[in-house]
């Protein structure tokens, strides 16, 4: 009995929410239906339900791809924080630049005016000289140490040799990346060491110096020289084309020539690279690892 009523009132809520009403309107003055429809409980809920669902779809996208997020709180992301902190360090770095040019300024003026004394003009730029201090103050095991070695080095006689050749704190760059088919050999008169690698692939300065010559030589192809402060000449040879010419400045790692097969002594392409120290040829493969 109690299942049978549940049941009919079951169907008359369905009943009541399926049945449709209908909504008219009427002239007032000539009483004619102008429009109407008919929705029952059911519909009307439905469309209510996909209204708000577009109307929650929409105002999200509306949020995610508009800039309107950033003025919600606590939406602020990792982009919006990684281009304020680079646009405060581009702030930074413009006031910096600004303070520096406005001390140049103020310094080219005193000096055209003559209201600056001489021997403050190499203080010029002085906010954009750094005056660091590397000096480190030694312990005093360091300091008995540094005496002892002094004392049994005194009588050595390799360090009153002037043409000791430097192998400290200088750092070599490889002329190339490549493979060595042969090695130093002076017996045979081979004063350096030949590294293939591909065709017009880039020879690099071994040091900074200056180039003391370019040209060809019907065996070696074009060669260029370069001149290094500290003693050392590094020769290019067999390269198909030379960048720079003589009397250039560069600097170590900076391309100077083309890995090329030029010269009758040359097999393939291939750079043959030799390392000099005042007139003497010495080993590469001592000094740069390749």
């Amino acid at each position: 009995m109690v299942r049978k009523h549940r049941r009919k009132d079951f169907q008359s809520f369905w009943y009541q929410i399926r049945f449709k009403y209908k909504l008219s309107f009427i002239n007032e003055g000539t009483l004619e239906e102008v429009w109407s429809f008919r929705m029952s409980q059911l519909s009307a809920f439905v469309v209510l339900f996909v209204f708000a669902l577009l109307l929650i779809a929409f105002t999200a996208f509306i949020i995610i791809k508009t800039p309107i997020r950033n003025y919600l709180p606590g939406y602020l992301d990792v982009e919006v924080r990684k281009e304020i902190m680079l646009n405060a360090l581009r702030a930074d770095s413009l006031e910096r630049l600004i303070e520096v040019q406005t001390l140049y300024l103020d310094n080219v003026t005193s000096i055209l005016a003559g209201t600056m004394p001489l021997d403050s003009i190499h203080d010029l730029d002085s906010m954009a000289f750094i005056n660091a201090n590397y000096d480190i103050p030694r312990s005093e095991s360091e300091e008995n140490f540094v005496k002892t070695f002094e004392e049994e080095e005194k009588y050595n006689l390799t360090s009153l040799n002037p043409n000791q050749i430097p192998n400290d704190a200088i750092f070599f760059y490889k002329p190339v990346n490549g493979i060595i088919s042969s090695h130093y050999e002076a017996d045979i008169r081979h004063y350096g060491v030949d590294l293939v690698a591909a065709p017009k692939e880039s020879v690099l300065a071994t040091l900074d110096g200056t180039v003391v010559f370019t040209g060809y030589d019907p065996q070696y192809g074009n060669i260029i020289q370069i001149q290094h402060k500290n003693g050392f000449l590094s020769i290019y040879k067999h390269n198909e084309l030379l960048l720079k010419k003589m009397g250039d400045q560069v600097v170590g790692g900076e391309a100077i020539a083309l890995i090329g097969n030029t010269g009758n002594l040359s097999t393939g392409p291939h750079l043959h690279f030799e390392l000099w120290f005042k007139g003497n040829p010495v080993n590469p493969e001592e000094y740069i690892s390749f």
